[in-house]
């Protein structure tokens, strides 16, 4: 069985949380999630990606603006730059030694920031408000639709040119990183989805599809297709 390694959040007392429908979509993927311990300790962090098969970039707070050259805006939440150091070394390297990775919400916009690409610090002031992209009350709801380009992984994993995705980012990437190309879009436009090409399996969704994963089967292929990259 292969061994997923998923980043974690960490609440306001110091623990270390996750929502644990990553787990269970990584699960009935037939993989075993192994939640990874926060640390930017390369040593450390060298020997995690030594035992894991694939890396899960999961969702949480505001990737923090320093980590892609701006100034931190009003607007901007909450960040944890602990987590910053460690999933951008993570991804850093797994990207080198062509680790598989699937990357969900902040995880995506890790992965597009790695890349040097930048992100709208809130998309409703930065970008505009035709679709209400974070619907936090509704984690489990489709709320938009996504178009798919044809051809892509995310086209071939899903099958589906058109699909309904749940929100819950009041961020998203506004500059693409370096040799990703997108592959889907809100339809008001907003980048929703990227990969990269060359890669043996990098994807990145800006919703939640682990949220969706246990009665929505295009949202559980991407699970199945990581682990499916790692054998």
């Amino acid at each position: 069985m292969r061994l997923i390694g998923v980043t974690p959040s960490q609440d306001e007392k110091g623990r270390i949380v996750i929502n644990h429908d990553y787990l269970d979509a990584v699960c009935r993927a037939k993989a075993l999630p192994m939640l990874l311990p926060l640390t930017d300790d390369e040593s450390l962090m060298e020997e995690m990606l030594r035992r894991i098969d694939g890396l899960l970039l999961t969702g949480g707070a505001d990737v923090g603006p320093d980590m892609y050259g701006e100034e931190k805006l009003p607007l901007c939440g909450e960040t944890a730059p602990m987590r910053d150091r460690m999933e951008f070394y993570l991804c850093r390297r797994a990207l080198e030694i062509d680790l598989p990775i699937l990357a969900i919400c902040r995880g995506y916009q890790v992965l597009n920031c790695v890349l040097g690409g930048t992100l709208y610090q809130d998309v409703a002031a930065q970008f505009g408000a035709a679709l209400r992209h974070p619907c936090y009350e509704v984690p489990r709801d489709q709320v938009h639709e996504v178009n798919n380009v044809q051809g892509t992984l995310l086209h071939r994993v899903t099958g589906l040119l058109t699909m309904g995705v749940n929100s819950r980012h009041h961020q998203a990437i506004k500059d693409l990183g370096r040799g990703l190309t997108i592959n889907t879009r809100a339809t008001d436009g907003l980048i929703e989805g990227v990969e990269l090409p060359g890669k043996k399996f990098v994807l990145g969704v800006q919703w939640h599809p682990e949220s969706l994963s246990d009665y929505r089967p295009e949202a559980q292929r991407l699970f199945d297709a990581l682990t499916e990259a790692c054998l």
